[in-house]
C-alpha cells in the first residue's frame, strides 16, 4: 500500500518491513551481526529529517528502525532515540498524552532532554522507574528498548492494548514489528497457517491475542512487556490488568459529574498532545457525539468532522451526524459508501490487516480515514464506551438473561432448534434469537459472551469443517472449554454476571477487533486515531462505577448520555443503537455475492484443507434464496480467499 508519506528506508531486505508508521527490529541472539541480514552497510543511527521519518540501528546481532508520522515535535524526535550515556536507545510507536508532566517530574530528578516529544520521555521514564514505568504512561504504545551494555531487549505494548506489536521468537532469533509484514519480512524464520487461529477466525471474525494466524507468531497481548537476554528463554509479564475496583456508593448524580469532569480531561490532553489540527470520526452515535461535543466546548474553532454513510437508509447514520455537526458549528465532511467501492478497496484491507479480519466495518472504517486523512493527521473517536459503560444490545440482553433462573435459560435453548422460516426478514430477526437462545443455558456471563460474539453458529461451522482439518473443534462443550482457557475463574472478574460478560469484552474483543480495525484502517492512510474514553482516569472511572449505573432503566452507557445531553440536539441520543453496520445480507444477494464467489473459486482455498467446498458451495445457495442470511460468514470467506491467495502468491 502506498500514500504520499511513504518512502523507501533504503533497498536492503529491511525495506521490505513496509511499516507505515510504527516499529520493526530483529534479534539474532549470539549469531551473525544482524546489520548483515538487515542492511546494506554497518550504520549506526540512519536518521532521515521531515514529517514523516524513519531511521535504523545497529548493534552486532540486534537492529530495529521506526517509520515515524511525526504528530508530536516535528522538527525533532526522529528515531531511533539513544539515551545521553549512550546505553540505551528506544524505539516507540504511539503518543503519550501526559508526557510534559512526567517530563517535568523526570527534569527534576536529573534527567536532561534533546528533543519536544514524548519517546525520550519514555525512555528516561524506564531508565528512572524501570517496569513501574508502563503504568505512569496515559497513552497508547507499542515500544522496543535495547540495553546495548546488557544486550537485553524490552518490548511493552499499552495497558489496554491500543497499539499493537507482533512477534516471532524461532531458534534464538526473535522478530518484531506494529505489523505482521515486518515480521514475516525477515528471511530465514518459517511461518505456518496455525490451524487453531483459523478455526478461531471463522468463529469470531478475528484471531486473539496472544495468537496470530501464523503458529511462529504471537501478539504481545496488551499489559505486558516481554524481555529477553543473551541467554535464558524470553520472560513474558504483566504489568497490569483491568479488574473492577468499586468505589463507596455515591447519589447518581455525582457519579454523572464525575464522568463530565473527567471526560473534557480526557478529551483536552488528548487535544493538546500534539503539533497538528486535531480532527474526529462523527457517527452521530452517543460516543462520537459526545467527543465532538466535548471538543467544540474545548476549542476556540470549529472542529473538522468526518462522517461515512450508505445509500441504504436502514444503515445510514450520516443525517443524525449532519445534525450534531450542525448543532455544534462543525466543519464536517460526508462521504456515502456504494457496494462497488467496498469490493475494490477488500485488497487493500487485506494487505493493511496482513491476517484474515472480519470485520465488515473495516470497509467503512478504511474510507473514513482516507476521508480524515485529506484534512487531519489525528482524529479523536468515541472507541471503548461500549465496553466500559455497557452499550451494547448484548449487555443488555446478558442483563436480562442472568436474572432469570437457570431453568428457564436452559429451557430456552429450545428455540434454537426452529427450522428456517420462508421469508428472507423473518430469518434475519429468527438467526438472532437462535443466537441468544444458544447462549442462554451456559453457566456464566463469560461463557455467553464467548457464544454471543461468534459470528457463525456452532452447527454452521461443523458444516463447514466437516472432513477438513478443523472437524471435530466445535462439540457442545466448545464454548465452556473456550471461556475456562481464557478465564477459568469467572467468579474471580465478579459475581455479577453482566461484569464478567463486559470484562471479557473489554480484555478481550476491544483489542482484537474493534482497536485492531481501526488501527489498521488509520495507519494505512498515516492518520493517527485516539481513543479517549480509553484513557487510564476514564478506564479507572468506569472500572470503579457500578453496573446499575452504567446500564440503567434498560439503557446503556447511562452516566455517559446524562452527561453530555445538554450539550446536544435534543433526541438525538434517544435513537435505537445502531453501531457502524454494512449491509451485508443485501449486498451478497446481488454483486458483491457474485465477487466473493469469484474469489472463493480462483483463491485455492478449496484445496487448502480448512473448508469443506461442497458446503461452502451450499452456503452460498442458501444465502442466495434467502433461506439463511450468510453474510458475516461470506464476507469472513472472501476476506480469508484473499488473504489465502497473496499468501500463495496467486
Amino acid at each position: 500500500m502506498t500514500n504520499r508519506h511513504r518512502r523507501p528506508i533504503s533497498r536492503a531486505p529491511f525495506s521490505e518491513f513496509h511499516i507505515i508508521c510504527g516499529i520493526a527490529g530483529f534479534y539474532a541472539r549470539g549469531q551473525a551481526p544482524v546489520a548483515a541480514a538487515l542492511v546494506e552497510r554497518q550504520c549506526d543511527t540512519l536518521v532521515h529529517r521531515g514529517p514523516d521519518s524513519h531511521g535504523i540501528l545497529t548493534d552486532g546481532d540486534f537492529g530495529f528502525g521506526m517509520r515515524r508520522l511525526s504528530i508530536i515535535d516535528l522538527p525533532g524526535s526522529d528515531q531511533p532515540i539513544r539515551s545521553h550515556d549512550g546505553r540505551h536507545a528506544i524505539v516507540f510507536n504511539g503518543e503519550i498524552y501526559n508526557y510534559r508532566v512526567l517530563r517535568d517530574e523526570l527534569r527534576a530528578l536529573g534527567h536532561r532532554f534533546s528533543t519536544q516529544g514524548d519517546t525520550e520521555v519514555v525512555l528516561a521514564a524506564w531508565r528512572q522507574w524501570g517496569e513501574a514505568a508502563w503504568d505512569r504512561l496515559d497513552g497508547m504504545f507499542g515500544t522496543a528498548i535495547w540495553d546495548g551494555h546488557t544486550r537485553q531487549l524490552t518490548l511493552a505494548r499499552d495497558a489496554i492494548g491500543i497499539k499493537p506489536l507482533y512477534y516471532s521468537w524461532q531458534e534464538g532469533k526473535l522478530a518484531f514489528g506494529s505489523e505482521l509484514k515486518a515480521v514475516l519480512a525477515v528471511p530465514g524464520l518459517a511461518f505456518d497457517p496455525d490451524p487453531r487461529a483459523v478455526h478461531e477466525y471463522f468463529s469470531f471474525g478475528h484471531v486473539r491475542a496472544p495468537r496470530s494466524i501464523y503458529r511462529q507468531v504471537a501478539v504481545l497481548p496488551p499489559g505486558h512487556v516481554l524481555e529477553i537476554g543473551p541467554a535464558g528463554e524470553p520472560q513474558l509479564r504483566a504489568f497490569w490488568s483491568a479488574r473492577y475496583m468499586p468505589a463507596a456508593p455515591r447519589p447518581l448524580d455525582e457519579w454523572v459529574q464525575d464522568f463530565r469532569e473527567t471526560w473534557m480531561e480526557a478529551v483536552g490532553s488528548q487535544m493538546l498532545a500534539a503539533d497538528v489540527e486535531v480532527g474526529a470520526f462523527l457517527s452521530g452515535g452517543v460516543d462520537s457525539s459526545a467527543v465532538v461535543a466535548a471538543m467544540a466546548r474545548l476549542s476556540d474553532r470549529p472542529i473538522k468532522t468526518f462522517t461515512i454513510g450508505f445509500a441504504e437508509r436502514a444503515y445510514d447514520e450520516s443525517p443524525h451526524a449532519e445534525a450534531v455537526a450542525r448543532h455544534l458549528g462543525c466543519d464536517h465532511r460526508t462521504h456515502r459508501l456504494v457496494p462497488a467501492a467496498a469490493q475494490a478497496i477488500l485488497p487493500a484491507i487485506r494487505h493493511a490487516y496482513d491476517e484474515p479480519f472480519a470485520d465488515p466495518s473495516a470497509v467503512p472504517t478504511w474510507y473514513l480515514s482516507q476521508l480524515a486523512a485529506q484534512e487531519v493527521k489525528v482524529a479523536l473517536s468515541g472507541d471503548g464506551g461500549d465496553e466500559l459503560f455497557f452499550g451494547y444490545k448484548r449487555h443488555l440482553t446478558e442483563r436480562r438473561l442472568g436474572r432469570l433462573p437457570g431453568i428457564a435459560r436452559r429451557a430456552a435453548r429450545t428455540f434454537a432448534d426452529l427450522p428456517p422460516l420462508p421469508w428472507r426478514a423473518g430469518n434475519r430477526r429468527l438467526q438472532r434469537w437462535q443466537k441468544t437462545a444458544r447462549s442462554a443455558g451456559l453457566p456464566t456471563g463469560g461463557a455467553r459472551f464467548f457464544a454471543k460474539t461468534q459470528i457463525t453458529s456452532p452447527e454452521l461451522r461443523r458444516r463447514l469443517f466437516a472432513d477438513t482439518l478443523l472437524d471435530g473443534r466445535d462439540g457442545d462443550d466448545a464454548v465452556l472449554m473456550l471461556a475456562d482457557e481464557y478465564q477459568p475463574d469467572m467468579a474471580e472478574i465478579s459475581t455479577d454476571s453482566l461484569e464478567q460478560f463486559a470484562m471479557c469484552d473489554l480484555r478481550l474483543n476491544l483489542p482484537a477487533a474493534m482497536l485492531t480495525k481501526v488501527d489498521r484502517a488509520s495507519m494505512a492512510h498515516s492518520l493517527e486515531v485516539r481513543v479517549p474514553m480509553l484513557s487510564r482516569a476514564m478506564v479507572d472511572l468506569a472500572l470503579s462505577m457500578p453496573a446499575d449505573v452504567k446500564l440503567r432503566g434498560g439503557v446503556g452507557k447511562y452516566p455517559i448520555r446524562a452527561a453530555v445531553a445538554p450539550w446536544l440536539p435534543a433526541g438525538i441520543l434517544d435513537r435505537r443503537k445502531q453501531g457502524f453496520q454494512m449491509p451485508l445480507a443485501e449486498w451478497f444477494s446481488g454483486d458483491f455475492g457474485r465477487y466473493a464467489e469469484e474469489l472463493w473459486r480462483e483463491s485455492g482455498v478449496a484445496a487448502s484443507g480448512y473448508v469443506n467446498a461442497a458446503a461452502v458451495e451450499g452456503i452460498f445457495r442458501e444465502h442466495r434464496t434467502g433461506r439463511r442470511d450468510h453474510g458475516r460468514l461470506l464476507y469472513a470467506l472472501a476476506i480469508f480467499c484473499l488473504w489465502w491467495a497473496a499468501r500463495a502468491g496467486r
